[in-house]
């Protein structure tokens, strides 16, 4: 069963979390590889996306945002977009369009950043919106200072806390096609500290690191004795072992002589959980949002509307009759980003 654990190092500015999605992260597979889906991905693009599902559940969950955090990455190789979601009960899903030859074994850089244009973009929607109130989006590229390539997915994610939140983060992410996982370190913030859901989010578009202020908390990167022993120990842990040990005996590997306070695990239905949010009635949003011109353009070439989710692989069909109550009758505006296609 996939959980989540919390723990944090008694006396020490240092909490960590280890994620273990199992059961969520195999119905993610079985619906892309089954009779209704768009067949199974390859290894490369599955380990990938495994290892956002497993980030995007450790970052959600260090926030505890009110709504939904969706992790991108897109650019100019044959994987156009990759995307994971996960709401603040942990619900998640996960996918990813390719176009072209994916090499077997291929890195970071190969599946997306041939020609160092990627990015990586995480997205804050706040579940009960207030008026005026934007989604925050934080972008930064697939490349480091020295704009050198990113080849690990955890690169990318520390370069990214770094920058929106100017606090030292240490991210182990694996995934194979039984378990996806990762382990992340942080240095814990200073009081008043900005944060990924706190008030220094500037809204969609905001340059990550704009944190409003944030730079006085600059000085103490990578300066913290205790976080730098224990980050070292976290980066010991090996990809074999992340994947097949269990949690007691990873913590007790890592962190044998550390003083590691652990919370009660979330799993069930408080753990991450495979769930689709998409619907007849999210999709008939999309259609309107379509205009009824080309909707009835569509009718007249295949004589109906099918829309496949990419997340789930659920099939929506509207014949004639559908469509035409779509346009009849009232629908609210369609969702910022449905994320059915």
């Amino acid at each position: 069963m996939s959980q989540l654990h919390r723990f944090i190092f008694d006396g020490l500015p240092v909490r960590g979390m280890v994620v273990r999605l199992t059961d969520a992260w195999q119905e993610i597979l079985r619906r892309r590889s089954g009779p209704t889906g768009a067949g199974a991905h390859p290894q490369a693009v599955r380990e990938l996306l495994g290892e956002m599902a497993a980030a995007g559940v450790l970052m959600q969950g260090n926030i505890k945002f009110n709504g939904a955090l969706v992790l991108q990455i897109f650019g100019d190789g044959p994987v156009k977009v990759a995307v994971a979601e996960v709401q603040s009960d942990l619900r998640l899903r996960a996918t990813a369009t390719v176009v072209g030859e994916v090499l077997a074994g291929a890195s970071l850089s190969q599946l997306v950043n041939l020609g160092n244009q990627g990015r990586c973009a995480i997205t804050l929607d706040p579940k009960d919106r207030l008026p005026g109130q934007q989604t925050y989006q934080g972008v930064v590229p697939l490349f480091g200072d020295r704009r050198e390539p990113l080849e690990r997915l955890s690169e990318v994610l520390e370069h990214y806390m770094l920058q929106s939140e100017q606090l030292d983060t240490t991210l182990v992410l694996a995934a194979d096609d039984r378990v996806a996982a990762g382990l992340l370190i942080q240095r814990l913030p200073v009081q008043g500290q900005n944060s990924l859901a706190g008030t220094g989010a500037q809204g969609q578009g905001a340059p990550a690191g704009d944190t409003g202020g944030a730079g006085s908390h600059e000085d103490g990167i990578g300066l913290d004795e205790h976080y730098n022993r224990i980050s070292v120990l976290a980066r010991s842990l090996q990809r074999d072992e992340l994947l097949t040990l269990d949690v007691d005996t990873i913590l007790r590997r890592l962190f044998w002589e550390e003083p590691v306070l652990r919370f009660e695990p979330q799993v069930g239905d408080h753990g991450p959980r495979f769930a689709c949010s998409c619907s007849r009635e999210r999709v008939a949003r999309m259609i309107h949002g379509l205009g009824q011109a080309e909707a009835e353009g569509i009718l007249a070439e295949r004589g109906h509307i099918e829309v496949g989710c990419d997340f789930c692989g659920q099939q929506y069909r509207f014949d004639p009759v559908d469509a035409a109550q779509i346009f009849t009758a009232p629908v609210g505006q369609p969702p910022v980003n449905p994320q059915v296609h």
